[in-house]
């Protein structure tokens, strides 16, 4: 079978792909970034390794051959690619319906929620990996013990056993699409969409489920969680105690069993619990588990340590909705003296349906020694909404006394962080979807090393053209 991905970059996509080119199937893909001419990324290297066929998003990579055409929620009804799968009368199917095919094939585990999905898919997985269980894999992020021990790109990985973890996105409603074995509900707040919408998504999707955990302490989730088992940081059925956590990792119980955890964060507590509790309704004991995340390195771009220069850590972090920023804030005033952090916005939607939620969660969690900077929201490419901008989250921050700027040009923040960088700082680097935000907090630790101040003569050196940008209305 031919099969063509159009947006084969988006993490979800690039997974599927990968599947089905490991299976055995033709597979091409097309993406924005390709027609930009950005094919230098890593993600398209591996992609060539498993004899996938890159194009541009123009029609180009589709022909009479292709039998099937995927597309996500990103894609747009004047697509090229889309237009030319009309043209030629080939069948197309969402992404996500592919994704609930995989799911009623194996037995599920599937990871829900606002936050900490990737994270806690990628605990799953690794505990019933280390119980010796072989499972399969597919998640929003790339497991690092993955690209280390199976060279693999690590966003998704074939197992020889009937058990799939996958991550279940509420953000276009696919949720409700899946029928898991096990469902895991971590979190639900404003994101996308309204609560009202999405505690619908999350309560249908419990019910599609054999069996599901929910996080008790979630007061958007009671409804869906009726009559389930539960799991929290403070209580439920699965909950730790003992907790004691510091910049690098923390150490708690549960039942008696001592676990301890080498990344960051009270959150990232919380995801482990959850974890603990889908393991244990596979049939895994607590010291496995316990032994598995002891071992377990994290995933792409979570709390993701660049380097340090004079006691100057620059951290590289996914964290882009108002509920991640504040939980990996909270973790880096953990391990650092003050905190200076660039921000970059990844979706228009969200600063129109969130900027209240940013400048409160902003507002709570930024010291009054640390400082944030916020660039204009990531464009990729397609419909842009007219009058909205960034600058409203930074406007609200300073009316709340938050040492807060708003820049178009990345070029000049990188200089102003560098320039403002002390030892003993942590300086995050945050946002999602963008390829080239670890590049850019690469360029920020080589700026903060050579402390340049200087700022460019041109913000024509923004990576992407993603500053000072004239955007379509």
């Amino acid at each position: 079978m031919k099969i063509h991905f159009i947006g084969i970059g988006g993490v979800g996509m690039s997974a599927l792909a990968q599947l089905h080119a490991m299976g055995g199937d033709t597979v091409t893909g097309s993406d924005r970034l390709i027609s930009k001419g950005y094919t230098d990324l890593a993600l398209w290297d591996y992609l060539k390794k498993l004899g996938i066929k890159l194009y541009p998003q123009d029609g180009s990579g589709l022909d009479k051959d292709t039998d099937l055409v995927i597309l996500s929620s990103a894609i747009e009804t004047d697509n090229p690619e889309l237009q030319k799968a009309k043209e030629l009368d080939i069948p197309t199917m969402h992404r996500s319906e592919l994704l609930a095919k995989h799911v009623a094939e194996h037995r599920t585990i599937a990871v829900s929620g606002t936050s900490g999905k990737s994270t806690t898919t990628a605990m799953v997985y690794e505990i019933l990996a280390y119980a010796g269980k072989s499972p399969s894999v597919i998640t929003g992020a790339a497991i690092l013990s993955l690209q280390k021990e199976q060279g693999v790109f690590g966003n998704v990985y074939k197992g020889a056993s009937d058990l799939l973890v996958i991550e279940a996105d509420e953000s276009d409603g696919s949720i409700v699409k899946y029928r898991p074995y096990l469902g895991l509900c971590l979190n639900l707040r404003k994101d996308h969409k309204e609560i009202d919408v999405l505690q619908g998504f999350f309560t249908q999707f419990v019910k599609n489920c054999q069996k599901a955990i929910v996080n008790v302490e979630e007061d958007n989730l009671k409804a869906a969680g009726t009559g389930c088992k539960t799991f929290g940081l403070h209580r439920g059925d699965l909950h730790p105690e003992d907790i004691r956590a510091n910049g690098f990792g923390s150490d708690f119980l549960i039942r008696g069993q001592k676990f301890h955890l080498n990344i960051p964060g009270l959150h990232n507590v919380a995801n482990a619990t959850a974890a603990i509790a889908a393991a244990l309704e596979c049939g895994v004991d607590l010291p496995t588990a316990a032994e598995a995340l002891e071992k377990f390195s994290g995933i792409a771009r979570r709390f993701a340590s660049i380097g340090s220069y004079n006691h100057m850590e620059v951290i590289d972090d996914f964290a882009h909705n108002p509920h991640k920023l504040h939980a990996t804030i909270d973790a880096a005033h953990l391990r650092g003296k003050r905190v200076l952090a660039f921000y970059q916005p990844h979706a228009f939607t969200s600063i129109k349906m969130l900027t209240p939620e940013f400048v409160e969660n902003l507002s709570q969690c930024i010291g009054k020694e640390d400082h944030i900077w916020i660039t204009e929201v990531y464009y990729p490419g397609g419909t842009v909404p007219a009058g909205i901008t960034s600058k409203k989250v930074v406007d609200g921050l300073k009316n709340n006394g938050v040492a807060a700027d708003f820049n178009p040009c990345r070029e000049e923040i990188l200089a102003d962080m560098a320039a403002a960088a002390q030892p003993g700082d942590i300086l995050l680097v945050l946002g999602a979807r963008d390829p080239t935000l670890t590049a850019f907090a690469e360029k920020l630790l080589a700026a903060v090393a050579h402390k340049q101040p200087g700022r460019p003569a041109s913000c024509q050196t923004c990576m992407l053209g993603n500053c000072c940008m004239a955007y379509k209305k």
